[in-house]
């Protein structure tokens, strides 16, 4: 039996999907700048908005509770209490993905 022919759909290939695509991941460290320059306002609307959608969606699949953390990361950058940048969350979802 290989690796594609397990019964719940998954490979037992821990090859990351990004360096087997070829793409490199790492953020150029100007564009990382740009984005730690950029400020994104205390705004509890949106925050809330996104955490209850996160909510709403998270259920007992391993794919709706990734959405939902990847969601709720995001929704810290409208969290004035939060000291996260564009750069640690995009890192931050890459590790939720990796997650099965």
């Amino acid at each position: 039996m290989t690796g594609e022919d397990k019964i719940d759909g998954r490979n037992d290939d821990p090859t990351d999907p990004l360096d087997a695509a070829g793409v490199d991941p790492v953020i150029p460290e100007t564009a990382a700048a740009d984005a730690a320059a950029d400020e994104f306002a205390d705004d509890a609307e949106i925050r809330a908005f996104l955490r209850a959608v996160a909510d709403d969606v998270r259920s007992d699949s391993s794919e709706s509770k990734q959405l939902s953390a990847i969601l709720c990361r995001v929704s810290d950058l409208y969290d004035a209490d939060e000291q996260t940048s564009p750069e640690e969350i995009y890192l931050n979802v890459r590790h939720i993905m990796q997650i099965n």
